[in-house]
């Protein structure tokens, strides 16, 4: 609905109600011209958006993996034996890791070739944080995506009611010079 606010930015399509008073002292094809470009516009944005959605999806269970290492972390901290996990060296490559007791620090990695140290605490509220950003940004993205999908149809729609309004000009046209 055009009362949602849509964070893209874009103003919302008009429905094309009545095309004989919209259409008055106006080109067709400029009219159509100008409606495909705005579609164009909207199908980018729809598929930027989906891109987007599905990186952020992809990070969530990471988050989530990252931030159940740490909960382990703190639960054995205080404990005086050591821990043995599976440690992911890239996609399904696993090698056994020996985490010494007592550990109180843990390196996240934040991106773009840098790694911060932390305190198990503290990297708990940053990646719980993190969590919570991912997963709002991921509504964001829903309620913008169902704005685009909603001013797509809404411009195929018009296009469409312009075309077969000048195709009813046109064969009334025809009609009336015979």
């Amino acid at each position: 609905s055009s009362e949602a606010k849509n964070m893209v930015k874009l103003p919302p399509v008009e429905f094309i109600d009545d095309v004989d008073k919209y259409m008055k002292d106006k080109k067709p094809d400029e009219v159509l011209g100008q409606l495909q470009e705005k579609f164009q516009t909207f199908k980018l944005l729809e598929s930027r958006l989906l891109q987007s959605r599905a990186r952020m999806l992809g990070k969530v269970p990471h988050i989530e993996k990252a931030i159940e290492m740490v909960m382990l972390l703190v639960e054995k901290e205080s404990s005086s034996e050591q821990i043995t996990v599976d440690f992911e060296l890239s996609d399904h490559v696993y090698t056994k890791a020996t985490i010494n007791k007592g550990t109180q620090n843990v390196y996240l990695w934040l991106g773009a070739n840098v790694m911060v140290e932390y305190s198990l605490e503290e990297a708990k509220g940053l990646l719980e944080q993190n969590k919570i950003n991912a997963n709002q940004n991921i509504a964001n993205h829903e309620k913008d995506l169902n704005f685009v999908r909603d001013s797509i149809t809404t411009l195929e729609v018009s296009m469409a009611r312009v075309y077969n309004w000048d195709v009813m000009q046109r064969a009334s046209a025809k009609g009336g010079s015979k």
